[in-house]
């Protein structure tokens, strides 16, 4: 089993399809990487030898981040947007869609389930 950067790549799938489950690498990505590797792009991740996982492994810690590095880096930016009070910062604190997205409609993703609105039924007056 191929394990890169802490995560274990599926065992059956071909290998420019399974570096993308690595976060921070995509499809276009993996291909570059297995490219100037020298791996076969259509050799399975069970029958990679040690020393092509090492060849992958070494381009992909030199070139590029992935994993923690990335999930850092982005929490970091919205933590600076926020920290500057800016409107994007606040989206991201609140919750709601930070690209100008209409939220009267639709918008569920990221608001999160509906949430019903309890009305009180009218008190009787003291008289």
């Amino acid at each position: 089993m191929a394990r890169i950067a802490g995560v274990d790549l599926p065992k059956n799938k071909k290998i420019a399809f399974a570096l993308p489950y690595l976060f921070g690498i995509g499809r276009t990505l993996s291909k570059k990487i297995v490219a100037e590797s020298g791996v076969d792009p259509n050799k399975r991740t069970d029958d990679l030898t040690e020393d092509e996982i090492r060849r992958i492994r070494e381009i992909i810690d030199a070139k590029f981040k992935v994993e923690g590095d990335v999930r850092r880096e982005i929490a970091m930016n919205i933590k600076r947007l926020i920290d500057l009070g800016a409107y994007r910062g606040a989206r991201h604190k609140k919750g709601l869609p930070v690209r100008g997205q209409r939220t009267h409609t639709n918008a569920r993703t990221r608001k999160g389930p509906r949430k019903a609105i309890i009305r009180r039924a009218a008190a009787p007056s003291p008289a």
